[in-house]
């Protein structure tokens, strides 16, 4: 009687588990179709190996590459910053392997080192001829990678809001995100992280964009919506994992960076310190023009696109010299 009493029981367990983890994968599939129709891929597609790399390119002139950060994708510099710089430069934005459009192939872990070479190799192949890198949070770090890996590659740097220093341990807001197994990490991608982020995505943006509001159009027009896919939200927490293994060895070389370097930080920036991350480069990097706004916060090129926009002119005309 009592065993099978527990025989029911734990095939009901089963049947239950089942059940929801169903329910999670079909509504996982549904917000990403929605999300793909909302904002689709509508740039040009580079092959590199097995790489298939997702971009936006306008105007001509000096080139400038922008790298977004971690769940971002190339709309967080095409919506915002295309405008305000105008055709003068030739812009090219894309989406880092796995975000946005981008595929990520199974070997490609998201290292700073890994993340580097495949720049330099989209530079080579666009035929980019040493250009100005924006790099945006994550992306900062990515870039700066760059710099020191590849210094004949590039112009220079213009960061915005860069990480630059390794934290003592993950911040709260990321903890969810952190899955060391890539088994585990796909689970999560397929099922619960989707509805889960949709759920919350007020309170994300308001971490991520405080003390400012989100702007209205971010959904579309920033690309936010692309993010709620699962191959997006699997990008972004192998990037999270990833950034222990090479930051410490980055930030250990900075001064024998010698191109000009620029740093435009909010000092109310919720994600990331600038006292951790942007003052500390003053006196190791010689060539650092660092830019301090009072009250911003983590998203400046959505804030104060023109201050931006000015910033980076002004970085371009040192580096392009």
């Amino acid at each position: 009687m009592v065993a099978s009493f527990l025989f029911w029981l734990g095939t009901a367990a089963v049947l239950a588990a089942a059940f929801a983890g169903g329910y999670f994968v079909l509504a996982t599939r549904r917000i990403a179709g929605e999300a793909e129709r909302a904002v689709p891929a509508s740039g040009k597609f580079l092959d590199l190996g097995e790489h298939r790399i997702h971009y936006f390119e306008q105007g001509e002139g000096r080139p400038i590459l922008f790298v977004h950060g971690l769940g971002g994708q190339s709309h967080h510099f095409r919506g915002t910053l295309f405008a305000e710089l105008g055709k003068d430069y030739r812009l090219v934005a894309l989406d880092r392997p796995g975000s946005g459009y981008s595929a990520r192939p199974s070997g490609f872990t998201g290292r700073l080192t890994e993340q580097a070479e495949l720049l330099r190799r989209f530079i080579d192949a666009l035929g980019l001829e040493k250009p100005l890198v924006v790099g945006h949070s994550l992306g900062g770090a990515v870039a700066l990678t760059l710099a020191l890996r590849h210094p004949e590659a590039i112009s220079g740097l213009a960061l915005l809001a860069p990480l630059t220093h390794l934290e003592d341990e993950v911040r709260p807001e990321f903890r969810s995100l952190y899955v060391r197994s890539p088994l585990l990490r796909s689970t999560l991608a397929q099922t619960l992280w989707v509805p889960t982020s949709l759920r919350y995505a007020a309170q994300t943006l308001a971490f991520v964009f405080g003390p400012q509001a989100p702007t209205k159009d971010y959904g579309i027009a920033g690309g936010g919506l692309a993010g709620l896919r699962p191959s997006h939200i699997y990008a972004t927490s192998s990037d999270l994992v990833a950034i222990e293994h090479d930051l410490g060895a980055v930030e250990a070389r900075y001064e024998e960076i010698a191109m000009p370097v620029g740093v435009l930080f909010g000092k109310a920036d919720r994600v990331l310190d600038y006292r951790l991350n942007g003052e500390p480069l003053v006196g190791r990097i010689g060539n650092l023009d660092l830019e301090l706004v009072e009250g911003l916060g983590h998203m400046p090129q959505f804030i104060e696109p023109r201050r931006v926009a000015d910033f980076i002119r002004r970085i371009a005309a040192r580096a392009f010299a």
